[in-house]
């Protein structure tokens, strides 16, 4: 794997419910655990069709989604890779990241409320969602550089960046490593914990039984454990379940549309290895970059807009860390799981906009 490992937080990331084991000698062994349970119980990133093309509908609260395109929207090139992503409207532009095994279409309800007044972009990252399934290394630097390099790229422009889960974490690498661009960053429950910004992982010498018998052993049966728990949650009724087990506290949008974009990309022959890969390199060394080393090196506003109800976020103090940290941040607290962005997006959409023209009108 690549020195550059992903910073996603192992707490953001594990849900209630059935464990699996994974047998080693790292320091990190709970996080293992942990993440294995992310595997049998939000094996998301897999499965087929099971809604119609093109399909609109209307939300709980009435607002038009998305409507749903099984070939995508649109197209680009990055490093040869092939990376989807939506764009709508006109104006000042706002770039969308999705979470952990999601893609664009988890801000089904907030790219059209948005491009009412913005110029909206919704990017799948390398790996997830409608873009290349690609059997490289995966990290979080990389995600960092597809954003960074879709904004030069594609945007052309300075920008807001808005984050969910993982994808959080991701545009706040891309706003510290490009600040002159980055005109606000938004945060949705966004992985990542604090902590010492430690470089490298354990290096404690391996005996010669260790790194050559019981490691590869020890691989082996990770991927056994790993594609038993992809095969076993791909079905849409075991999708419904965890979504609506506490991930999403209101199941008025857990619907045919939400799980058809959650299994579909599994379509792709390098799914199952694609998903092992970010499972194993997510468990590799998840201090590998801490919100504090990356907040310090922001430079714009911040708001979250957070789900206290997230089941998968066990530091409930997290965002008012945060704000106590960075104090160039603002917090609207949601009564909403770990895709407010999804479950209560009016709420949000209006929250998001509110910032929004404070930051441009400054502009």
């Amino acid at each position: 794997m690549s020195s550059c490992t992903a910073t996603v937080n192992t707490e953001s990331l594990n849900p209630i419910g059935n464990k699996l084991a994974i047998p080693g000698r790292s320091n990190h062994s709970s996080g293992r655990w942990k993440l294995i349970s992310f595997a049998v119980n939000k094996t998301v990133a897999t499965g087929t069709s099971i809604m119609t093309p093109s399909v609109v509908a209307v939300s709980s609260q009435g607002l038009q989604q998305l409507p749903f395109k099984p070939e995508g929207y649109n197209y680009w090139k990055w490093r040869s890779y092939r990376i989807h992503y939506v764009e709508k409207g006109e104006g000042f532009p706002i770039v969308l990241i999705h979470g952990f095994a999601s893609s664009s279409f988890h801000w089904r309800y907030n790219i059209s409320e948005l491009a009412k007044r913005y110029k909206v972009y919704a990017l799948d990252l390398l790996g997830f969602g409608w873009s290349e399934k690609t059997l490289i290394d995966y990290d979080a630097l990389l995600w960092r550089d597809q954003v960074v390099d879709f904004l030069k790229e594609i945007v052309k422009q300075p920008a807001v960046l808005v984050g969910n889960s993982l994808g959080g974490f991701t545009t706040l690498l891309a706003a510290a490593a490009l600040p002159d661009k980055i005109r606000g960053v938004s945060l949705l429950n966004s992985a990542g914990r604090f902590g010492d910004d430690v470089s490298t992982t354990d290096k404690t010498e391996e005996s010669a039984l260790h790194k050559f018998i019981v490691k590869p052993m020890e691989e082996i049966f990770q991927r056994v454990v790993v594609r038993s728990a992809f095969w076993i949650t791909m079905q849409p009724v075991q999708i419904e379940a965890v979504l609506k087990s506490g991930v999403y506290r209101n199941h008025s949008n857990v619907d045919d549309y939400l799980i058809n974009s959650i299994l579909r990309p599994a379509a792709d022959p390098n799914a199952y290895e694609v998903y092992y890969r970010l499972l194993k390199q997510l468990m590799s060394n998840p201090t590998k970059h801490t919100l504090d080393s990356v907040l310090s090196q922001l430079s714009c506003p911040l708001l979250l807009l957070w789900g206290d109800l997230d089941p998968w976020v066990h530091d409930r103090a997290k965002p008012n860390r945060i704000k106590d940290f960075y104090p160039n941040t603002s917090l609207v607290n949601l009564q909403a799981g770990h895709y407010p962005q999804d479950e209560v997006p009016e709420q949000v959409n209006k929250a998001l906009l509110d910032w929004l023209s404070t930051l441009t009108s400054e502009i």
